[in-house]
């Protein structure tokens, strides 16, 4: 069994898939008394039967979770554990929504039953001053832009981040977690009220070139870019950095993303896939006219160093909640820093999942990294 140390607001354990009595350690780990229990999982055949055991071993405690392309275990960068993030009573309340069929339009009441929820929490802990909300939604359902907008304008105040559960590197079937069972072309939205200070955030290590291209041709529906600079886009793509198109791969992706500003601040864009007829599969919606700039990266480490320790500013977090986008994992790797970031990502105490996106706000992000820092309440 893997149990990070914390100062003991937030709490969390982790297993290995198919260790015997998985649930029951986590629950050792985790102690009693929790409002909420956020489980992250690499994909196994084993994880309906674990879920349903979860649901009744931690009931009244809602369970809620999804699948992932890594695990942030409190250590660093992890693959194939059962992470268990526990939310107790004592400075947490919370509400959960399961958004079903996430490409069609919302239900006409959510918006009504997100408000009923928060007046419910406030009447419950009327001393308790903080909310966010955090959103996990199937990262193969290409609906994320269209759920984070919605959502924002339907939370108002109330900071969302979020990220989009993951299926390892394969890119065929996600799964998010609720009431012990798993759904896909779906979402878990959780509400929360704490008596712990908050801040959500959202960093990434990428700066924008003056290498512009435009997006001459597109079907955002499916992410696809088919021309660039009214080019074929891979070619173009590939001409921009200098590349033989035939040789574009995830880790040239990951090296060279692309970012689009919107206001005054810039969002990457990343590419998932190059396709023999020179089309581009997006992480994100990309439409026609778009003006994407390519991207250079800063230094990983210490930029992800910098903005951590600017949370611990005033007062240091007691955890930190986090999305961390695949291709950062990528890119660690490539680089061979995997190991110098995950003593970054353990010392500011992360905990958290690799995404195949992430959200902030109304916004669907990627190569980012989302999260909230909780902490420790003011008496």
């Amino acid at each position: 069994m893997n149990t990070p140390a914390a100062p003991g607001i937030v709490r969390s354990s982790s297993v290995s898939l198919g260790t015997e009595r998985a649930i029951e350690l986590l629950a050792e780990g985790l102690g009693d008394e929790l409002d909420a229990v956020i489980l992250f999982a690499s994909p196994d055949p084993g994880l309906p039967a674990l879920l349903a055991e979860a649901q009744s071993r931690f009931a009244p405690a809602r369970v809620i979770g999804c699948t992932t392309a890594g695990e942030l275990d409190g250590h660093g960068y992890a693959e194939g554990e059962l992470l268990a993030i526990g939310l107790p009573r004592n400075a947490f309340r919370s509400r959960a929504f399961l958004l079903r069929e996430i490409h069609k339009s919302p239900a006409p009441d959510l918006t009504q039953r997100i408000l009923l929820a928060r007046g419910e929490l406030m009447r419950e802990v009327p001393d308790w001053d903080h909310e966010f909300a955090f959103l996990m939604i199937d990262g193969m359902s290409r609906s994320e832009d269209q759920v984070a907008s919605e959502l924002a304008a339907m939370l108002g105040p109330v900071p969302l981040f979020g990220g989009s559960a993951g299926d390892g590197e394969r890119f065929q079937c996600a799964k998010v977690f609720h009431e012990g069972e798993t759904h896909d072309s779906a979402a878990v939205l959780l509400v929360v009220r704490t008596r712990c200070p908050v801040k959500v955030f959202k960093t990434d290590h990428l700066v924008p070139t003056e290498h512009r291209m435009v997006v001459t041709c597109a079907s955002p529906d499916t992410r696809v870019v088919h021309r660039i600079n009214d080019e074929p886009a891979g070619r173009e793509y590939a001409r921009l950095l200098g590349k033989d198109p035939e040789q574009l791969t995830t880790f040239t992706f990951a090296a060279h993303p692309v970012v689009v500003r919107i206001g005054a601040q810039h969002h990457v864009r990343s590419i998932q896939q190059a396709h023999e007829n020179g089309d581009l599969t997006f992480f994100s919606a990309v439409g026609e006219g778009l003006v994407l700039s390519l991207a250079e990266a800063q230094d990983m480490v210490d930029h992800l160093e910098t903005e951590l320790a600017a949370l611990s500013a005033d007062r240091v977090p007691d955890t930190i909640l986090a999305c961390d986008c695949l291709l950062r994992k990528l890119e660690a790797e490539q680089k061979q820093i995997k190991g110098k970031l995950s003593e970054v990502l353990a010392r500011h105490r992360v905990v958290g999942f690799s995404t195949y996106g992430e959200q902030m706000g109304s916004m669907h992000v990627n190569q980012t990294l989302t999260g909230v820092a909780i902490y420790p309440p003011e008496d």
